[in-house]
């Protein structure tokens, strides 16, 4: 769909660029320079572009030529269009996660949202590679044994990709700025969502303070990677997230997927908690070393690279 989107954009610019050179119709060159050169990296860019379009489209009403009528067909095209891409977790993380790598990787205009459930929801509550140290699922009924899959550091080393995390009970003002600011990216981005489920063993009715709740505890983590920010010789890495106030088993507690290993297996239980409340702690000292880095254009980006290859 965003080569399509690109290559019919392209050729509506080549057909306004041919039909000014020709005057027919006659074409404002005020009109023309403005639907070419147009800024749409925000909302008040696009609605003047959406203006100019609808004023090109009127000034080729009636005309019967081959090139005008494609022309008209495909202005719209000439207004900067979203491509968003929305799955769970099981496809970002597990399954998918090769497409989803090309996609980063192409370096297009995509917008990316994952709803992270943390668990294979839709087919009845399987593991998944987002699934967290210590919850119980279908394929880890002792507990799962390793920690969660890092997908937004997987995606920050690409450099040119925007990285968020959010969860909108936690911060919404947060999360609205995260959509407004991957809109405007020029370049892929990716938007992982904590998104508590039934599955999890969570009161539907208590989503939004659940969010908050694995906010405070440090389990999940908010921050925006935004990769405009270099140009400006800016440190790319925003934290949006304060050090964790909550006891990470004080969050464990209240989700069924947690607490169950406490009646099932209570040695496991808590070793996986001591495992996870280190990761955690260490997890969110490690995202605020890289927002509070040192940054200088020329060694930056090398540096940041470094630490999250080394992390």
């Amino acid at each position: 769909m965003r080569i399509a989107i690109d290559k019919q954009t392209e050729y509506a610019r080549e057909l306004l660029k041919e039909l000014y050179a020709k005057q027919e119709p006659a074409l404002d060159s005020e009109l023309v320079n403005g639907i070419l050169e147009a800024d749409q990296s925000d909302e008040t860019g696009i609605f003047e572009q959406r203006q100019r379009i609808a004023k090109l489209k009127k000034l080729l009403n009636n005309r019967t030529d081959a090139k005008s009528l494609n022309l008209s067909q495909l202005a719209d095209n000439l207004c900067r269009k979203s491509v968003w891409l929305i799955g769970g977790d099981g496809w970002a993380y597990d399954i998918g996660y090769g497409g989803l790598d090309h996609v980063l990787a192409s370096g297009k205009d995509v917008n990316i949202l994952v709803l992270d459930t943390e668990v294979y929801s839709k087919t009845g509550g399987q593991t998944s590679k987002a699934t967290p140290r210590g919850a119980i699922a279908k394929f880890s009924a002792g507990g799962k044994a390793t920690a969660k899959k890092d997908l937004a550091l997987l995606a920050m080393s690409y450099e040119n990709v925007y990285v968020a995390n959010i969860a909108l009970g936690a911060k919404d003002v947060q999360t609205l700025r995260t959509f407004v600011e991957a809109e405007a990216h020029h370049g892929p981005s990716l938007i992982i969502a904590y998104a508590p489920c039934i599955s999890q063993g969570v009161d539907m009715k208590n989503s939004l303070t659940q969010q908050k709740l694995a906010v405070d505890s440090g389990h999940c983590l908010l921050f925006r990677f935004d990769p405009k920010r270099l140009q400006q010789g800016e440190n790319p890495m925003h934290l949006d997230s304060k050090e964790p106030s909550v006891p990470y088993k004080d969050y464990m507690q209240t989700e069924t997927r947690f607490s169950m290993l406490w009646q099932s297996h209570p040695e496991s239980a808590e070793k996986l908690l001591q495992q996870a409340q280190h990761e955690v702690t260490q997890r969110y000292h490690f995202f605020k070393q890289l927002s509070e880095m040192d940054w200088d254009e020329g060694t930056g980006v090398a540096a940041i690279k470094k630490k999250i290859n080394e992390h």
